[in-house]
Order: structure tokens, then sequence, then C-alpha cells
């Protein structure tokens, strides 16, 4: 599932950077898929060239067929600022808030069902993808590395070393412990029933989660 981000979360709209299209080569190929191009995953700038047209056509076979007679044109449409998964030490620009990806969970285009895209919550290939530079938010399992028994209250996070655009405890990285260093720990907890705030019956985001400021 490409969506690690819980729904309890709390952010201003005005520290949301519409400008960045996810990387193609971090890009999911369907919705069930989990990645870098999911939501919820911790992002660096790529290309920063504002120099550069503000969209960019090119030829992409996510269009499928397209050499049928006195057909104009096959380009796609793309924005050419892109960001990309951040990795260990880096000091991430943001978060994801929409998952990138190339179809839904039977294969079928999200390029023609616009509809599904949004409720999804995802965005195709090329296109902008909300980044929300501050706020809290609730991780799911996949966002972080370990169980949440190795996280301090109180104490910060950094990129993990192993998976890109995921996070580690800070004194828990396998890179330099006083590198890239960030956010906050307020709270951790578990979706897999129970009683408490952490509560569940099984679904796709059962497990352990994380709440961080950021």
């Amino acid at each position: 599932m490409s969506l690690r981000l819980l729904p309890f979360r709390q952010y201003d709209e005005n520290d949301v950077i519409n400008i960045f299209a996810l990387n193609s080569d971090a890009v999911l190929a369907n919705t069930t898929d989990d990645g870098s191009g999911s939501n919820g995953v911790f992002v660096k700038v790529s290309d920063g060239n504002f120099d550069q047209d503000v969209i960019t056509y090119t030829s992409n076979s996510y269009l499928g067929k397209t050499d049928y007679p006195f057909a104009a044109s096959e380009m796609y449409p793309s924005n050419p600022l892109t960001i990309t998964p951040a990795v260990s030490g880096d000091i991430p620009l943001g978060i994801t808030l929409n998952q990138t990806a190339k179809a839904d969970e039977n294969g079928e285009k999200l390029l023609y069902n616009p509809t599904k895209k949004e409720e999804l919550q995802a965005v195709l290939p090329g296109q902008t993808v909300p980044v929300a530079t501050k706020g809290i938010f609730t991780f799911s399992s996949n966002a972080f590395n370990g169980p949440v028994a190795s996280y301090s209250l109180g104490g910060t996070v950094q990129i993990d070393f192993a998976t890109a655009g995921t996070i580690t405890g800070g004194d828990k990285a396998l890179s330099d412990p006083t590198s890239g260093d960030f956010g906050v720990i307020i709270g951790t907890g578990s979706r897999n029933g129970g009683s408490g705030i952490g509560a569940s019956t099984a679904d796709q985001f059962s497990g352990e989660f994380l709440i961080l400021k950021i």
C-alpha cells in the first residue's frame, strides 16, 4: 500500500510547496505498490533550475499506443522541476502528501480516471506533488525503520541509511549520529487492536505508528 501517512495530521497550507514533481525514477507502477512514489516520503530537490520552461513536452510510453493515422502529436506534459527521496545525512525539504503512480489497483491507468486518482490521493507521473514542509504527521510502519520502542519521545530522527525517503531514530542511524537530525517525536503507538487511541480492527494500516513534528 502506497499511503504511509495516517489520517491524523495538522499542517497549514501555507507550509505546503506546490512546485515540484517527483523524479520519474521514483514513480510507482500502481497504487498497491509501496516505494519512493508513496505519500509520506521524505524528499529533497533534485532539479531546481527555474530557467527551464514551465512545462516540458516529450514522448512517453505511459501514453500507450500513439502511432495512429493523422495523430498530430504524442507529447506528454511534465513539470521539469523535480524532487527525489532524501538519503542519509540529508535534511529533507519535507514529505509528499500524495502518491505518484501510473495505475490503480486493477492496473487501469489513472490518466483516464481523474476522479479515482483524486480518491486515491495520487498524482500522475510528471505532475506537481504537494510537499509539506512543516506540521505534525502520523507515519505508518512503512515510513520508518525498526520498532517504535527504539524511538525516544522528544528525540530527533534521521533519513534512514538503508532506504531513501524513510526515517530512523536519530541515535540509531548507521551513519554519523550527529548528521542530518531533524524533527521531534511526539508520540508512538500500535494499530493492532486492544484498547487506547491506537486500537483498531485489521486494515491496511495495522501495525505500529509514529507521530512526528517536522
